[in-house]
């Protein structure tokens, strides 16, 4: 039996997912610098009171758009005034794939290892191979 191939590609997954880690860290890291830069070039432009400049072929001009978010413990009475306004349409029901991917595996352990009969047809399902990884601890 040769292990030699089954070896390279275990080492190779471990170095993409060491990479894949790395390069997500730098992602954080780089977003944060952005907004951080960002919010410097605002407050130096309003001081300046400049709404605008052209440097290097690029125009950076000043813009403020209006963010909402719900208020901490308000959704369901957000949605209940949503509603009674007319505006239920702004609200979309989802269900997280994690969640959903439970519900189901525990369906199927309930119901001798099939799919219910009333989630055929509503969910997709497929077997998905992977490699888990752990560390083995020192002797």
């Amino acid at each position: 039996m040769n292990l030699d191939p089954m070896f390279s590609l275990s080492e190779e997954l471990m170095n993409l997912r060491n990479l894949k880690d790395d390069l997500e860290q730098q992602l954080t890291e780089v977003a944060t610098k952005i907004n951080s830069v960002e919010f410097r070039l605002c407050e130096t432009m309003t001081e300046n009171n400049t709404q605008n400049f052209t440097r290097n072929g690029q125009m950076f001009y000043l813009t403020t758009r209006t963010r909402a978010s719900v208020a901490a413990d308000m959704k369901d009475d957000l949605y209940v005034a949503l509603k009674a306004q007319g505006y239920g349409d702004l609200i979309k029901e989802q269900v997280n794939a994690n969640s959903l991917n439970s519900f189901v595996n525990e369906q199927i352990s309930q119901n001798d290892e099939m799919l219910p009969q009333w989630l055929n047809g509503l969910v997709s399902i497929f077997e998905k191979a992977t490699v888990a990884v752990r560390k083995v601890p020192n002797k």
